[in-house]
């Protein structure tokens, strides 16, 4: 806790006596902010001033948020990720959570088998794929959401690094507040501003967010049958293949180069079947899916699970754009529904390095020529390839993954 406020304190200028004094003033200036550059945008969406008002009343900056940038101070590059570490792919599907949201996944998909049903009906997702992605998101509804959404969003709104962003976020959170979708004061919000127990932006509840229960409301905060409707509906419009698997656990034997890897190198199934990649439960793939579109996934390179994944993979990671958040949703879902057990695919001792060492590598490698899709310090699946190929070119063993071993030499 000392060192949380000590970095608070840091990072936002505010320890020192004279910038806790202009707190006061830099309120008011949030308050001018509000009534001139707010106020106006909120009217020609269809905000009434009644809703304005309400929304904002007693509202506070939150002075405890990440990245803002006060009024007369300058804003700096953030330092935060220079010596986060980045752990082993397999630490995200830890035994309490996989297990967790499988629990309690199956009761929820009894007590809520009418509404997941419909859902399906209409969108062609299937329930379990809903029911991963609410477990993730919110617990099935148990997580706390603490936050005013309107504090937030004003906040960052006005003083974050990103302010352009969240000011329109705030925007749409207020359209929502006029269209009566739920109670001002039940409008609870991440951190982050995301709303309710799918945790959607406020600009994709307005694209989003459905009726589920049939009373004319969206009320992903209280109704489980408004947030199922709605999850499914978010992946139906991103654009789920009724019918089709998300994916599947595969053995890739050595002559299959994971440098293959990524959405932008699609095979028909069936061909990669014919390369020797096989399915770990000994089953054939699916008549259906092979003569469809299939990628091949090595979250890990060659030290842990690997899968065939289709288009529908993808759709899961525009809910959350990481590869880990989609195969856990995945996963967790088939466990819900057919009980399957853990990965047969282990995961590796690999991890342990610092995401600057990462982005090191990855800026290596952008100078001799790959795309390595950013020096961010995650190894995404362009880095993971990029890893591979410079491994090959160099007669190494391609494993595909940042190791301790290539840091000397890709620098």
């Amino acid at each position: 806790m000392v060192i949380r406020i000590l970095t608070v304190c840091l990072s936002l200028l505010l320890c020192s006596p004279a910038v806790a004094q202009n707190k006061a003033a830099v309120q008011r200036q949030f308050e001018g902010w509000l009534e001139r550059v707010v106020w106006p945008q909120a009217k020609r969406k269809g905000v009434s001033r009644g809703t304005f008002e309400r929304a904002f009343d007693g509202v506070q900056l939150n002075w405890d948020l990440p990245d803002l940038v006060p009024p007369g101070s300058k804003a700096t590059t953030p330092k935060r990720q220079r010596q986060a570490e980045f752990g082993s792919p397999g630490k995200y599907f830890n035994r309490g959570s996989v297990d967790g949201a499988t629990s309690v996944g199956r009761q929820m998909a009894q007590r809520h088998g009418a509404a997941l049903a419909a859902a399906e009906r209409r969108t062609g997702v299937p329930g379990r794929i809903i029911l991963g992605i609410w477990g993730r998101e919110s617990g099935y509804g148990r997580v706390k959401i603490p936050h005013n959404v309107f504090q937030i969003l004003g906040t960052k709104g006005f003083m974050d690094r990103r302010a352009a962003y969240f000011e329109g976020e705030l925007i749409a959170a207020l359209q929502i507040a006029e269209e009566g979708h739920v109670p001002g004061g039940a409008m609870r919000s991440s951190w982050a501003g995301a709303l309710g127990q799918p945790q959607f932006m406020p600009s994709n509840f307005l694209k989003y967010a459905v009726d589920g229960s049939g009373d004319r409301r969206a009320d992903i905060w209280q109704s489980e049958a408004d947030t199922i409707a709605s999850i499914a509906n978010y992946l139906a419009k991103h654009g789920w293949v009724k019918g089709r698997d998300w994916g599947f656990e595969v053995s890739v034997p050595a002559s299959v180069s994971c440098t293959l890897e990524g959405p932008d190198q699609g095979k028909a199934i069936s061909k990669w079947a014919a390369m020797g990649v096989t399915r770990v439960s000994g089953k054939p793939f699916p008549a259906h899916e092979a003569r469809k579109q299939g990628f091949l996934l090595m979250p890990a390179g060659r030290s842990g699970p690997a899968f065939i994944v289709t288009p529908n993979f993808y759709v899961l990671k525009d809910y959350n754009t990481s590869d880990l958040y989609a195969l856990f949703v995945g996963h967790v879902g088939d466990r819900i529904q057919y009980g399957s057990k853990d990965f047969a695919g282990r995961w590796g001792n690999v991890g342990g390095l610092y995401r600057s060492d990462v982005a090191v590598m990855q800026r290596a490698l952008e100078r001799q020529g790959h795309d390595v899709g950013g020096a961010d310090g995650l190894p995404g699946y362009k880095t993971r390839r990029s890893i591979g190929r410079w491994q090959e070119k160099n007669g190494r063993a391609a494993t595909c993954f940042p190791e301790s071993s290539m840091k000397a030499a890709l620098r």
